[in-house]
């Protein structure tokens, strides 16, 4: 079991109010949702810059651009405009750490045929979620096995076998369900309540330090029991401090 944290609600809004502003998002890929007005676009780019969010800040940014220039005037509208042979060699020449361009382009493949079906990313995540659960776990594991119908992208969407954090998918859902000045919150079917912390390892050091559990690892267990810890704070959003209380790390550090 967690530690019961020290910390009550004042703190964590002091921390919320002094780092969670438009200001200090770079570096971060939340900034490129900014640069977008359609819902359609914005959850498209999400969902890229989301999915690339791991190894090195200043490299996802980088590979993060690359991968957006491909669409970049109007990014739901220009896949669906690619044919399977362009997006796939427009795609050729990319890479960022262990994703390939072939991987981005099933990924990018998965998005059009997701949006095709469903009409939207969200309408796709609101079919296999459970309204009724406590967090949107079975949910996210329904999501990605239903987005991958033109196979997995490896480096890009999580098994849901391996029952790791899904931090990258947590992370995609905050930016998509929570809004206020940092989260464009274009989600309103699914209730922040129900979110799920993203766990790397500037907030399992944060949630470490801050008592909020003892677990060392970063499997989905511990992103459960970090979010419990901060329902107890802030029942109605748990993850509210999750911009703020990683700020700092991430703008002196790798991710």
């Amino acid at each position: 079991m967690a530690n019961e944290t020290a910390h009550g609600l004042e703190f964590f809004e002091n921390i919320y109010k002094k780092w969670n502003r438009p200001g200090y998002i770079h570096p971060d890929p939340l900034e490129f949702l900014h640069r977008y007005k359609k819902p359609e676009d914005q959850e498209t780019v999400a969902l890229i810059a989301a999915c690339l969010a791991y190894g090195n800040v200043k490299q996802i940014l980088k590979s993060t651009e690359k991968a957006v220039s491909l669409i970049k005037q109007s990014p739901a509208e220009q896949l669906d405009r690619f044919t399977e042979t362009g997006l796939k060699e427009a795609c050729r020449n990319f890479k960022h750490r262990f994703t390939t361009g072939s991987e981005l382009a099933v990924f990018m493949l998965n998005i059009r045929e997701a949006r095709k079906k469903y009409g939207s990313l969200q309408n796709l995540f609101v079919k296999g979620d459970i309204p009724e659960n406590e967090t949107v776990e079975q949910g996210l594991y329904n999501f990605i096995n239903a987005f991958n119908v033109l196979g997995r992208a490896p480096s890009l969407t999580p098994d849901p076998a391996l029952k790791s954090s899904f931090k990258r998918i947590n992370l995609f859902l905050r930016w998509m369900v929570r809004k206020d000045s940092v989260d464009i919150g274009i989600w309103a079917k699914i209730s922040p309540s129900r979110l799920i912390i993203p766990l790397d390892t500037h907030m399992r050091q944060v949630a470490l330090n801050l008592g909020l559990t003892k677990r060392k690892d970063t499997s989905m267990k511990t992103a459960l029991e970090i979010t419990a810890a901060f329902r107890k704070i802030n029942p109605a959003d748990p993850v509210k401090y999750d911009f703020a209380l990683t700020r700092a790390g991430i703008r002196g550090e790798d991710d």
